[in-house]
């Protein structure tokens, strides 16, 4: 069960990323900027990390450089470029929806590249856990442009990927040696894109300046170092196609945390929806409890 576990702590951790992200916002900071600030941050400790853990981690081969560059700038870059563009034009809840086709991606992709069986388990728990983000997110099927469309399936695909590539190369590296080339890589492409200029410029004239570093410094650590090492670490264990359905978890946790720390209302719908998503990986996970 420790597989399964680790992915429900990083989903756990993920769902918690709109404390940070509307606390951020209220410095100024727009969206990619929050990224660049948040994978930047977080490439700097899992760089730390590795280097207490094991300095031969930096070691890679040339020939694997590509399958880095696919998970940092294919996957984490891409996916949230795709993610914050689409929220830009469409609702919100739309576009949360198209994000997490993601385990749909996945299981296809598992399919293909790993041979996984598509059983009927996987499928029913699969349609039970997208069936629960759309009642969790409230989807109103408005506002969809073909641009928007692109764009959220495009988050949904990247961030697929990323459980893709990620198992491949938990073939041949550890997870800190993972996911510190991948956040690294990715921090790199986030600040060609981020407007670094104005973004240090409000720090400079943030008048709490110790307080949002530290703010800063908490949203890697919560919302990237944590969660990616949490659920890279169960990628070991755990088939990419069921790690993604079970991650659906995240849009439950964060309509939780909606409700106790933004007064946001349960409605009968999202209710559903968190039972839906529950049984999904109660329903993924009952051969391992026998």
């Amino acid at each position: 069960m420790t597989g399964p576990l680790l992915i429900i702590i990083a989903a756990c951790f993920w769902g918690s990323m709109g404390i940070f992200v509307r606390g951020l916002g209220e410095y100024g900071f727009s969206p990619i900027q929050i990224t660049a600030i948040r994978i930047t941050l977080a490439a700097l400790m899992f760089c730390g990390l590795l280097l207490a853990k094991d300095r031969n981690g930096f070691k890679i081969r040339l020939r694997d450089i590509p399958l880095f560059l696919g998970l940092g700038f294919g996957s984490i870059l891409f996916f949230t470029i795709c993610y914050f563009s689409a929220i830009t034009i469409m609702p919100l809840s739309t576009a949360a929806i198209l994000l997490y086709t993601s385990p749909i991606w996945i299981v296809l992709m598992s399919a293909v590249f790993f041979r996984e069986k598509m059983n009927a388990q996987k499928l029913a728990a699969l349609a039970l856990a997208f069936g629960g983000c759309v009642l969790v997110s409230g989807i109103s099927g408005e506002g969809i442009s073909l641009k928007g469309l692109l764009f959220g399936l495009g988050s949904g695909i990247g961030y697929g990927l990323y459980s893709i590539l990620g198992t491949i190369a938990l073939r041949r590296y550890s997870p800190y040696t993972v996911t510190t080339y991948t956040f690294s890589l990715a921090a790199i492409g986030s600040w060609f894109i981020s407007s670094p200029t104005d973004m240090l410029s409000k720090f400079s004239i943030a008048s709490d300046l110790s307080w949002l570093v530290f703010f800063c410094v908490l949203t890697a650590l919560v919302t990237a170092v944590i969660p990616f090492l949490s659920y890279t670490l169960g990628l070991r264990t755990v088939e990419a196609s069921k790690a993604g359905i079970i991650a659906t978890l995240e849009p439950m946790v964060a309509t939780v945390i909606g409700i106790t720390c933004f007064s946001e209302a349960l409605t009968l719908l999202s209710g559903m929806g968190i039972v839906l998503i529950l049984a999904a990986v109660v329903m993924l996970n009952l051969k391992r409890a026998q």
